[in-house]
């Protein structure tokens, strides 16, 4: 009986630290990584977009005709029915599903509404876009490093025609250059920054 009662403890000792495991994983919350991987499908990001802009919930009909019209490049009341439908099967059957899964967004489909989580609300989410024909920020800004670097080594060395300008002045000019690009990456965040005013972010 002794030994009945002691395996009873030991289950019960182990069912609480699975619990608790579990409750230390849920109290993790929404990360960034999660919520970039679920931003990697531009309807997902339109949600998101949309719900930031709101925030307050919305309903499914309302939320798939606005992405029709995002996705369409047309205003709200020029999408047709098919067009909606379209938006809003995908948007039940598989994209607000999953966001929900992730703890992106709280999806009802019996009342057909969804809204931000707590946790979605805190994210601050910009996207890192590079045109086809460009660069990431990262790359750029170690170039800029490089040439910064060259500028000041020739200046350093008295070489023609580097010598026509003092080494204060070569100084500003690196200076300028950083403060240049970070008003213009500033810029740039800004305008692909979810839940900005306007259209989503391609």
């Amino acid at each position: 009986m002794l030994e009945q009662s002691g395996r009873t403890m030991n289950a019960t000792a182990v069912q609480r630290s699975q619990s608790s495991s579990l409750e230390d994983v849920s109290s993790e919350g929404l990360t960034q990584d999660i919520a970039f991987r679920m931003l990697s499908c531009q309807r997902r990001r339109y949600v998101m977009h949309y719900l930031l802009q709101r925030e307050a919930s919305a309903s499914l009909h309302e939320l798939s005709k606005q992405l029709a019209a995002w996705e369409n490049d047309i205003s709200v009341e020029e999408v047709t029915y098919k067009q909606r439908l379209r938006v809003y099967t995908a948007m039940r059957q598989s994209h607000l599903p999953k966001m929900d899964d992730n703890g992106v967004v709280e999806f009802d489909a019996n009342a057909g509404t969804v809204s931000l989580t707590e946790d979605a609300t805190k994210l601050e989410v910009y996207l890192d876009i590079v045109p086809h024909d460009g660069i990431p920020w990262s790359s750029f800004y170690l170039g800029l490093g490089a040439l910064s670097a060259g500028l000041i080594a020739v200046a350093w060395l008295g070489l023609f025609p580097f010598t026509l300008l003092p080494d204060i002045a070569w100084g500003i000019v690196v200076t300028s250059l950083f403060v240049t690009s970070a008003v213009v990456h500033k810029r740039h965040d800004t305008q692909h920054h979810l839940g900005q005013e306007g259209k989503p972010p391609v």
